[in-house]
């Protein structure tokens, strides 16, 4: 009987029903004074009720009851650290100890104590204490390192793994301790011979392809995860590296997608869910789905902070200020941290209080002063009183305080560049690359300062060398096919679409430019447009992915469909005059010439000097 009522009691409080659970284990500490589940389960229903000292009562009476219980001892202890009463919670640590000098939990929860009160020599004591009972050797090793005494901990570690050498664990320890210290050639080894021992190591496998995601050796990672996979299909570590696979390679569904399934084998993936929320909130319908993947938490996550924090950006990204400032209320009332401060400051901004977004956004800088999205926050409250001049020196202020700190810079070298101070642009983002050689995105920027100042040669050359460091780098890729047809090269223009889509066939951009290309460069229209129908089901509105569909129907002689994609191309409320150009024409040839020179005229209106319009005038009979 005691037990089906602890299991009930214990089934009512995580369902919220307290004096249920209260009624039941009352019931059971009647019968059997001395069950210790029993007094935590009621020890936490007194905490749920915010009866702090009946829930110490009841813990104080299990000790009473059972003197010689290690257990009950250490679980006082718990409660008196999570009250935040360290030396009663030592003394009871101690006493549990004493009872049982070899109760590892007690051991642990004392040298955690320790290492809070920053009582190292002691903590180090527990610790190699622990070290030697079964289940804890890597914990001391562990704490070395995690305390900077990096050599000491692999040479520990070392051991450990020549002394256990079928404990994976403690091995991938000792490889992580090793990268960590910059002993990569040693990492790199213990892996090898573990693999050469056993191909199908499937730790091994996993290590090694998540250090290749970091060395950009993506072919590497992608057949040491597939390997995994194929042996562990529904392991969601597996599927998490996957997905930090494609996001390393640009290919942003395919990392959702991998994303989503971890979760689907593990729903309790908090980080995970998060990680995907703020992925999706990067447009409205992604954000939208982002509410829905954040509301299907399990229970026991859904109050946690790092879900209300990123419900209220998801909100933010579906324009619902109201939600938006429930949940900053709610978030501020536990804590006054940066990243609510600077949610609150954009609520401000965009509800037009900029005075009161600035003293926001000033408070979260105080907090964390490197925090970029306060700063870029904060000169946008300029920008809304027209002050550009003040928000400039603002930035320059910022940059001037982090001098190490390529963000910083190249946030700079953003905002200068708005500015039309481009050669002060570039050299912010020169200083962003000095501090970090590898900062790609101050690369990207110098490229476009380059196309911008018609500097072609250059902006090849520095997509080139971002290439060559890292030939996954999809951005870099589709943009030196842009250059390469800029400046007239089409058929190596047309290899870099080709190479990006094979990377991401997703990549709207990219099928796009490629079926332009093949139409007008090559006649080869059935493959233009395979490319332009994709490009136009991944994004259905946008304007110049219509004109493409629409001219690559043109040419094959289609023009009833033609027109329907290029009216909705020049309907647009920014059309381009070649869109307009290509409708006269399809006008035309569909026999509706009237309605082919209202629209060759509206061309000529916008730009008389392009090669469409001879070709529109030629077919529509000389001037409209």
């Amino acid at each position: 009987m005691p037990e089906v009522l602890n299991t009930l009691a214990y089934a009512d409080l995580k369902l919220g029903k307290i004096d249920s659970a209260v009624e039941s284990l009352d019931r059971v500490l009647a019968q059997v004074p001395d069950d210790l589940a029993a007094s935590v389960m009621r020890a936490g229903a007194d905490l749920l009720n915010h009866d702090t000292k009946g829930a110490e009562q009841t813990l104080l009476q299990a000790c009473k009851i059972a003197p010689k219980s290690a257990e009950a001892r250490r679980v006082l202890g718990d409660f008196y650290a999570d009250q935040k009463r360290f030396p009663e919670a030592e003394t009871q640590f101690q006493a549990a100890l004493a009872i049982d000098p070899k109760d590892g939990p007690a051991l642990l929860d004392l040298a955690r104590l320790q290492v809070f009160e920053n009582q190292s020599e002691a903590a180090d004591a527990t610790l190699e204490r622990l070290a030697k009972m079964d289940g804890y050797h890597s914990i001391h090793a562990i704490f070395l390192f995690q305390t900077g005494r990096h050599e000491e901990a692999i040479r520990e570690l070392e051991k450990l793994v020549e002394r256990y050498p079928d404990d994976r664990g403690m091995r991938s320890n000792l490889v992580i301790a090793y990268r960590a210290s910059g002993r990569a050639a040693d990492a790199d080894k213990l892996l090898a011979k573990a693999l050469k021992s056993n191909p199908k190591d499937t730790d091994a496998l996993l290590q090694r392809g998540e250090i290749a995601i970091g060395a950009k050796n993506y072919a590497l990672a992608e057949g040491d995860l597939n390997q995994v996979l194929s042996l562990r299909p529904t392991d969601p570590e597996v599927h998490y590296l996957l997905a930090k696979l494609n996001q390393a390679r640009g290919a942003t569904l395919t990392y959702r997608q991998e994303l989503s399934e971890t979760l689907q084998l593990d729903p309790y993936l908090l980080a995970v869910r998060l990680e995907l929320a703020r992925d999706l909130s990067t447009t409205p319908d992604g954000a939208r789905a982002a509410l829905d993947l954040l509301d299907a938490a399990p229970s026991s996550q859904k109050d946690s902070m790092g879900i209300l924090v990123q419900r209220n950006w998801s909100l933010w990204a579906v324009g619902d200020l109201q939600a938006m400032r429930k949940g900053i209320d709610e978030g501020l009332a536990h804590s006054r941290s940066s990243e609510l401060l600077i949610q609150f400051g954009l609520w401000k901004l965009r509800t037009g209080d900029a005075l009161g977004a600035r003293s926001l956004l000033e408070e979260a800088l105080k907090l964390d002063p490197t925090d970029l999205r306060a700063i870029k926050a904060l000169t946008e409250t300029y920008l809304a009183q027209k002050n550009s001049t003040l928000a400039l020196q603002t930035v320059k202020d910022y940059a001037a305080k982090q001098p190490k700190s390529a963000p910083a810079q190249d946030f700079l070298g953003v905002l200068l560049m708005a500015n039309g101070q481009q050669e002060q642009a570039r050299a912010a983002f020169q200083a962003a690359k000095k501090d970090d050689p590898t900062f790609v995105r101050s690369d990207l920027a110098l490229v476009q300062v380059d196309a911008a100042e018609n500097k072609f040669e250059d902006a090849r050359t520095r997509l080139q060398s971002v290439l060559a460091a890292d030939g996954t780098n999809l951005t870099a890729r589709l943009w030196l096919g842009n250059i390469e047809e800029t400046m007239g090269n089409h058929e190596a223009a047309i290899q870099d679409f080709r190479k990006v889509i094979q990377a991401d066939p997703a990549n709207a951009q990219a099928s796009n430019n490629l079926a332009y290309l093949l139409a007008e460069y090559e006649n080869n229209t059935d493959e233009a447009l395979k490319y332009a129908q994709k490009a136009v089901e991944l994004a259905p509105e946008h304007a110049p992915y219509l004109d493409t569909i629409g001219w690559i129907l043109y040419k094959r002689g289609f023009y009833t469909p033609a027109i329907g994609y290029l009216q909705q191309a020049s309907s647009n409320s920014k059309p381009d005059a070649v869109w307009k150009y290509h409708l006269a024409m399809a006008y035309a040839k569909a026999g509706e010439v009237n309605r082919g020179k209202v629209e060759l005229a509206n061309a000529l209106k916008l730009n008389p000097n392009l090669p469409e319009a001879k070709a529109a005038k030629d077919l529509l009979g000389g001037n409209p």
